[in-house]
């Protein structure tokens, strides 16, 4: 069986052996099946988190018990050694550009610690997530080094045969009244043996043990060269806790993250790993919002258009003050008209009669912007899918021969993100 099990949002993982083949389930042997649906079970029993928001256990007719991965994408380590790796769906789009459409999408999530991430260096058809994820802390360390690690004056007494520093009168007569070629000294020593360098010689250290990449490990050794006088830390969450973060120690800020991360088996949700295994999830409907904002706001740049994002100006009730109102995505026309744009991550169909798959309780929050900001112009901005991609779909509310609501989708091609929202502007600037 191999290492790593590759699978798509929503994709269902079986351990029938009869299904071993088929295209619409990955296997998994019944072993390795049970020991991922524990894992599920114990961590939906930790008050962590409910794993049940990334996984559905199910039993499926004529196949048996399946394993379902929901909208969390990211990878999973068991203590077997499987890697369970969970991409996004993402119409026309091979699984390698997937893999780095998905890592440009998580750049734009502001709890995503990386600043030099390049995707062009990442050689994602050898490497799993996880292993890309170490290589983002590599690149992370390496831009540290060139700068140059921080240390600190410590300082020090010592009776020493040379003069440095400044001399200690009343020890120096005690210690010295024979040895008159020594002084007694305090002086200032420069030492890179601090909190952070010491959590970063920790986590270049673990990461050399649980990578799986050659080229990872080769490049770990070469930085570890630059710590040679750095004790590794014996106490995480004390070092931590010592580190403040201020203009003299930014560049170590996103590292620090990052640390925590491998260190502490966190992640960036709350289905965090422990002694063994390792979970990184990110909700692809936050990382979906989090990317379409980011370019949306730098394609409509040139505009003389107010753009805020999770925009908090009012609530579904007014008495009391209740159920806050956050649209994605509010523009602000120099005129003072207002359009509400709002990401959701979900494939519709090309099928009226099913309202397009489009959530009813969707629909209900769209007029409630409506109302509430005083605009008809909505716009539901989906991922393109299968037969959607040239759709053009509005629906209308109309009071007194008057639009009330016009709700238009968008389907937004996340792998050709600038043309796709280029594409948009237009017709927001035609509205």
């Amino acid at each position: 069986m191999d290492k790593l099990l590759e699978v798509c949002e929503f994709e269902s993982i079986t351990c029938n052996k009869d299904f071993e083949s088929h295209a619409s389930f990955k296997y998994l042997n019944n072993e390795v099946f049970t020991e991922l649906e524990h894992l599920i079970l114990d961590f939906n029993d930790t008050k962590e988190a409910d794993a049940m928001d990334f996984f559905k256990i199910g039993i499926r007719r004529n196949v048996g018990k399946v394993i379902q991965a929901k909208n969390y994408v990211g990878l999973i380590q068991m203590k077997s050694g499987l890697q369970v790796q969970i991409l996004p769906k993402i119409s026309y789009s091979e699984i390698e550009d997937t893999k780095k459409t998905f890592l440009r999408m998580l750049r734009s999530m502001k709890d995503f610690p990386t600043k030099v991430f390049n995707d062009a260096n990442l050689k994602t058809d050898r490497m799993n997530l996880y292993e890309i994820f170490i290589n983002m802390y590599i690149q992370e360390v390496r831009g540290l080094i060139k700068k140059g690690i921080r240390s600190n004056y410590l300082s020090e007494e010592d009776n020493l045969t040379y003069f440095k520093g400044k001399l200690i009168v009343q020890e120096n007569v005690k210690k010295n009244q024979v040895h008159k070629e020594r002084f007694y000294l305090r002086y200032d020593k420069f030492d890179v043996n601090r909190p952070e360098n010491r959590l970063l010689k920790s986590t270049l250290l673990k990461l050399q043990k649980i990578s799986s990449s050659v080229a990872n490990i080769k490049e770990i050794r070469q930085l570890l060269s630059s710590f040679e006088m750095v004790e590794p830390s014996m106490n995480f969450t004390k070092d931590f806790s010592r580190i403040v973060i201020d203009r003299n120690t930014k560049d170590y800020e996103t590292l620090m993250r990052w640390s925590k991360v491998f260190l502490l088996n966190q992640s960036f949700t709350t289905f965090s790993g422990n002694t063994t295994a390792r979970a990184l999830l990110f909700p692809m409907e936050k990382v979906f919002e989090a990317y379409v904002a980011m370019n949306l706001k730098r394609v409509l740049a040139d505009l003389p258009w107010e753009i805020s994002t999770q925009d908090k100006g009012y609530y579904l009730f007014d008495t009391p003050r209740k159920f806050a109102l956050r649209p994605d995505i509010v523009i602000t026309r120099d005129d003072g008209s207002r359009i509400i744009l709002d990401t959701k991550w979900k494939a519709l169909t090309n099928n009226p009669r099913q309202n397009y798959r489009i959530s009813q309780a969707d629909m209900y929050q769209m007029y409630a912007y409506s109302k509430k900001y005083n605009t008809p112009e909505i716009w539901l901005l989906y991922p393109v899918s299968e037969g959607m991609k040239d759709a053009d779909i509005s629906f209308f509310s109309y009071k007194e021969d008057s639009v009330e609501t016009n709700v238009r989708l968008f389907f937004v091609d996340v792998t050709r993100i600038d043309e796709s929202l280029c594409s948009l502007k237009s017709q927001l600037i035609k509205q």
